[in-house]
């Protein structure tokens, strides 16, 4: 039997299922929610149901949204052309905070990974795909994934796929360059490393 009352217990629960959050800094989450004022805790249930009835999936990109089409995918300014794909909405945020993209993205929604059953089709592949079919001439995408094996293994099949499309047209295919070492993830690495890894994206 929980020494815990079962409120408590139910708290620390839900709160180890948070990345990067132990049992232990579940228990210390839920302690001081119990001892904040009742406005702090209120306001936090409010933000989260505001979180799940409010944000969106962007129709085009994938990435969040509180409207249908996100304002990057509705900026007028921005290269329609030039798409970054990422793994996650994370790296957008990344990049956007580094600034110097002039295009749009497509958040693939993460990785192939066989291991953990992840194949072409979990991933935003297909969609990416019926993306570029609809552009003209003037295409590029950059491959901004992970330099991670997962990264890796993704930049190549999704380059595979877009050289076997019908095409009436080239498309310039680039990956983001060094900067980055093998195994980091971009919403981690600094600023200036970031910016490094933009600039120095080459063709595959």
């Amino acid at each position: 039997m929980s020494a815990l009352p079962k409120a408590l217990s139910d708290l620390i629960g839900n709160l180890e299922r948070l990345p990067g959050v132990g049992p232990k800094s579940a228990t210390r989450l839920a302690f001081f929610l119990l001892a904040s004022g009742d406005g702090y805790a209120v306001s936090l249930v409010n933000n989260i149901n505001r979180l799940k009835e409010e944000i969106k999936i962007c129709q085009k990109c994938f990435s969040v949204s509180d409207k249908e089409v996100c304002d990057i995918c509705a900026d007028a300014g921005r290269n329609q052309n030039q798409i970054w794909v990422v793994e996650r909405v994370m790296d957008v945020l990344a990049l956007e905070n580094v600034g110097g993209v002039k295009g749009v993205y497509h958040v693939l929604g993460g990785a192939l990974n066989p291991l953990d059953h992840i194949g072409p089709d979990e991933i935003k592949i297909d969609e990416l795909l019926a993306r570029i079919e609809k552009l003209e001439d003037g295409v590029e995408i950059i491959l901004a994934m992970n330099p991670t094996m997962e990264g890796e293994a993704t930049a190549l099949y999704i380059k595979k796929k877009i050289e076997n499309l019908n095409s009436k047209f080239e498309i310039k295919i680039t990956r983001i360059g060094s900067g980055l070492p093998m195994g980091a993830d971009l919403e981690f690495a600094d600023m200036a490393t970031l910016q490094r890894a933009m600039e120095g994206r080459r063709q595959i």
